[in-house]
C-alpha cells in the first residue's frame, strides 16, 4: 500500500485561543475565501466550531472551543482535550493565535497549561500564528522569542493585505512541522504518557513535601528538646550555686542562722511555685496554638487581610488573581482556624472596641480575650497605607487602656495595600520613612516590628511571601516571650472561659433559628 502524504489526509488544528483572536482569523477567513482558490465553511461539533478551509486543493480543519480568562486552569484543560478528541483524523496539530504580534500574559498562561496537560511533546506540534489586521507589533519581546525557539521557529503571520489573507504561509508551516516531526502529528499514546508523567510527578512533589514536614517537624522537636535540656541544666546549675553559698554562709555566720532559713524556705516556696508553673503548663496541643488578635479601626482592611492570610497559610492560591471582594463590616468578634507550619493559628477578627467618644466596649473586649484563649500572643494592628487619620494616631492610646501597658510589647504594625489606594505601590521601608512622626512614633512603639500585606488583583502572587515573612515575624516574636501569651489582668481564665462557652452557645442558637428559617 502506498505511503499517504501530508496532502492526502485532511489535517485537524486544535486552536488555542480567546475568543477575540479566533474571531479575527474567521473574519480574515472569510475575506480571503472571495479568491477561488479558497474554499471556507463552518459547522459544529458538540460545543466545538469547525473551520474547514481549503487553499489550493489542501485541506485543513480548525477545531476551536470557547476559552475565557476567567476560566480555571482545570476548566481550559478539560475544554482544550475536549476539543482535541473531536479531531477524529490521524494528523492532529495546535494552532496558538496572537493578535498583531502581541504575546501577552494571556497567550504565556495558555501555552505553560498546554505544555503542562499535553506534556513537552505538544511543543514540537504547536504553530504560533500572529493574525494581524491594523496596527502590529514589529519588535519580538524576550518572551516571544524563547516561545518561538521552543517552537523551532514555527511562527507565521497572516494579513488581510496579503493575497489570500497569506494562508498559504499557515499551510507551509504545517508542512514544515510535518517534515521536522513526522506524519502522525500529536497522538493519543502521546497524551496518555504525558498523563502518566504528571500522575507520577504529582505523587512524587507529594511524597517530596511529606518527608520535608515530617524533617521540618522533627527539627522543631529536636530543638524544643535541646531548649528544654538548656533550661534545666541552667536551673539546676543555678539551683546548686545558690545552695553552695547558703552552706558557706551557714558555716561562716551562725548568727545568721535565722536570716538564712528564711532565705531557704523563701528558695523552697520559689522552687515549688516553679514546679508548680511546669504542672500548669499547656499540653502540647496548647503550646502549638498561637493566637492573633486583628485591631484596627473600621475600614483599615482587618477582615480582607485576615482571608487572604487564611488562605496563603493553608497554601490556597486562585491562579485568577484575588478571589477577595471588600469585606462586609465587622459587627462580632469572629475565630478562624489554619494549621500552617505544624502549628495551629488562631485568628480572631474584630470591629472597632470602642465608641466614638473613645468609651471601651466590655462586651466585645471580653469577647475577642475568650476567642483567643490560650491567647492572645500577638496583637495585629492593621493600618491602611496611604490613610492615617487622627482616628488612628489615637488608637495606640485605647488599646493600651484596654489590654494594658505591656499590650506594645506582643503588638506587630501590619501595612494593607488594596487595589483602591491613590498611592502606587512601594516599598514598605521607604513608605515608612516618609511617614508622618505621629505614624513612626506608632511604629517605634511597637518595636518597629512592622509587615506588607498587597491585597491587589494585579500583584495577587505577592502575597504568598508577604504572608510567609508575617508569620515569621509572628512565630519570632512569639518565641521571644518563651511561647507564653499576654495576660489581661482585668480578667480571670475561668471567666473567659465562661465567656467563650456563651459564644458557642450563641452561634449554634443562631445556626439552628437559621436552619428552622430555611425550613419554612
Amino acid at each position: 500500500m502506498a505511503k499517504k502524504n501530508v496532502t492526502d489526509i485532511r489535517e485537524m488544528m486544535v486552536v488555542i485561543s480567546m475568543m477575540e483572536e479566533w474571531s479575527a482569523l474567521k473574519s480574515l477567513a472569510q475575506d480571503s475565501s472571495e479568491d477561488e482558490s479558497h474554499k471556507l465553511s463552518f459547522r459544529s461539533v458538540g460545543s466545538n466550531q469547525v473551520c474547514d478551509l481549503t487553499v489550493e486543493d489542501r485541506s485543513i480543519s480548525l477545531h476551536y472551543a470557547e476559552l475565557k480568562e476567567n476560566m480555571t486552569e482545570e476548566s481550559i484543560c478539560e475544554t482544550i482535550d475536549s476539543c482535541f478528541k473531536s479531531c477524529t483524523e490521524e494528523i492532529r496539530t495546535f494552532l496558538l493565535l496572537i493578535q498583531g504580534g502581541c504575546y501577552t500574559m494571556r497567550e504565556q498562561r495558555l501555552t505553560g497549561i498546554l505544555q503542562a496537560h499535553f506534556g513537552a511533546e505538544a511543543l514540537k506540534y504547536l504553530i504560533v500564528l500572529s493574525v494581524e489586521d491594523g496596527k502590529v507589533v514589529d519588535t519580538l519581546d524576550d518572551a516571544q522569542l524563547d516561545l518561538i525557539n521552543v517552537c523551532d521557529g514555527r511562527y507565521c503571520r497572516v494579513r488581510s493585505s496579503a493575497p489570500g489573507g497569506g494562508l498559504h504561509t499557515l499551510l507551509e508551516m504545517v508542512d514544515y512541522l510535518m517534515t521536522e516531526n513526522g506524519v502522525t502529528g500529536y497522538t493519543e499514546s502521546m497524551l496518555s504518557e504525558s498523563m502518566k508523567r504528571r500522575t507520577e510527578d504529582s505523587a512524587m512533589n507529594m511524597l517530596k513535601m511529606k518527608v520535608r514536614e515530617a524533617e521540618e517537624k522533627e527539627q522543631a522537636f529536636m530543638q524544643l528538646l535541646q531548649q528544654q535540656e538548656q533550661r534545666r541544666a541552667k536551673e539546676l546549675e543555678e539551683l546548686n550555686a545558690k545552695h553552695d553559698e547558703e552552706r558557706k554562709k551557714e558555716g561562716a555566720e551562725q548568727k545568721q542562722y535565722e536570716a538564712k532559713r528564711e532565705n531557704l524556705e523563701e528558695a523552697v516556696r520559689s522552687h515549688r511555685a516553679m514546679l508548680q508553673l511546669q504542672i500548669s503548663t499547656p499540653d502540647d496541643d496548647e503550646k502549638n496554638k498561637i493566637s492573633v488578635i486583628f485591631l484596627g479601626l473600621s475600614g483599615s482592611g482587618k477582615s480582607s487581610a485576615l482571608n487572604v492570610i487564611l488562605e496563603r497559610a493553608g497554601s490556597q492560591y486562585s491562579i485568577n488573581g484575588s478571589t477577595h471582594e471588600p469585606a462586609l463590616l465587622t459587627v462580632f468578634c469572629e475565630r478562624k482556624e489554619v494549621y500552617a507550619a505544624g502549628r495551629k493559628l488562631i485568628l480572631v477578627d474584630t470591629p472597632e472596641l470602642w465608641d466614638e467618644d473613645g468609651v471601651e466596649n466590655v462586651e466585645l473586649v471580653k469577647d475577642c480575650l475568650a476567642l483567643a484563649v490560650p491567647g492572645p500572643h500577638v496583637f495585629l494592628l492593621v493600618l491602611q497605607v496611604g490613610r492615617f487619620t487622627q482616628g488612628e494616631c489615637e488608637m495606640f492610646g485605647h488599646l493600651q487602656k484596654i489590654f494594658g501597658r505591656e499590650f506594645a510589647e506582643h503588638a506587630i504594625v501590619l501595612f494593607v495595600q488594596f487595589d483602591n489606594n491613590k498611592c502606587r505601590p512601594q516599598k514598605i521601608n521607604n513608605y515608612v520613612a516618609g511617614a508622618h512622626s505621629a505614624l513612626q512614633d506608632l511604629v517605634r512603639k511597637c518595636g518597629s516590628r512592622y509587615y506588607e500585606l498587597n491585597i491587589i488583583k494585579s500583584q495577587n502572587a505577592l502575597s504568598y511571601p508577604q504572608v510567609k515573612d508575617l508569620l515569621s515575624g509572628i512565630s519570632k516574636l512569639v518565641a521571644s516571650h518563651g511561647g507564653h501569651p499576654h495576660i489581661v489582668k482585668r480578667f480571670s481564665l475561668q471567666e473567659l472561659q465562661e465567656r467563650n462557652k456563651v459564644i458557642e452557645e450563641r452561634k449554634e442558637g443562631a445556626l439552628e433559628v437559621n436552619y428552622l428559617l430555611r425550613e419554612n
